[in-house]
């Protein structure tokens, strides 16, 4: 025996209001879990501390790179990318640090985790030369001018390798990092002298 419900014309207007509203909090609840990125070394927009800026061709500061976290990686992650491109830097661009092949797990790194010497990096990654020609983090130390804008990204990746090497340059790292996205996330930083 089949039980037929029959719903009125107000029942339909409440059922309906309740299905649009349930449709939207699921969307504002997946928007809310967006991958991002923090740290407690940079504020967005601005200046860079000391800490952070390189320590030769007439700068002079730490070298040491940010403490970064992150949460909401979209399903399908596999692994992250960690990116420094100063846009402003004459010539098109000027990569500041590459790091990839970091391990879905991981969550943070670590203050100076870009300096090889100290292997504060989580086991597996892997990092490139900079555009000043040594591995890992080179801070900013632009011309004399106005501030450049320096964008620390994060790149949540669907492959947990990307096929590179310590060899590849930071470029390669970029391009192949982008093909292989689901999200990304970034803070822009200022430094200027």
């Amino acid at each position: 025996m089949r039980r037929i419900v029959r719903i009125s014309g107000d029942r339909w207007l409440v059922l309906a209001l309740l299905v649009s509203l349930l449709g939207w909090s699921s969307s504002l609840a997946s928007a809310a879990a967006q991958l991002a990125l923090q740290s407690r070394d940079l504020a967005p927009d601005a200046r860079m501390a000391p800490a952070q800026v390189y320590d030769e061709s007439g700068c002079h500061g730490g070298n040491t790179s940010p403490a970064l976290s992150w949460d909401h990686p979209p399903s399908g992650t596999r692994s992250f990318a960690v990116l420094m491109f100063d846009q402003d830097a004459p010539g098109g661009g000027w990569w500041h640090w590459a790091v990839f092949d970091i391990p879905v797990g991981v969550t943070s790194l670590r203050s100076g985790a870009g300096t090889p010497a100290r292997h504060l990096l989580p086991q597996g990654a892997i990092q490139v030369s900079n555009d000043w020609g040594s591995q890992g983090y080179g801070g900013p130390c632009p011309p004399a001018g106005p501030p450049h804008h320096y964008h620390l990204m994060l790149y949540a990746l669907r492959t947990p390798k990307l096929g590179l090497d310590g060899s590849a340059s930071a470029a390669q790292v970029a391009a192949k990092v982008r093909s292989d996205a689901l999200a990304t996330a970034q803070i822009v930083a200022l430094y200027g002298r």
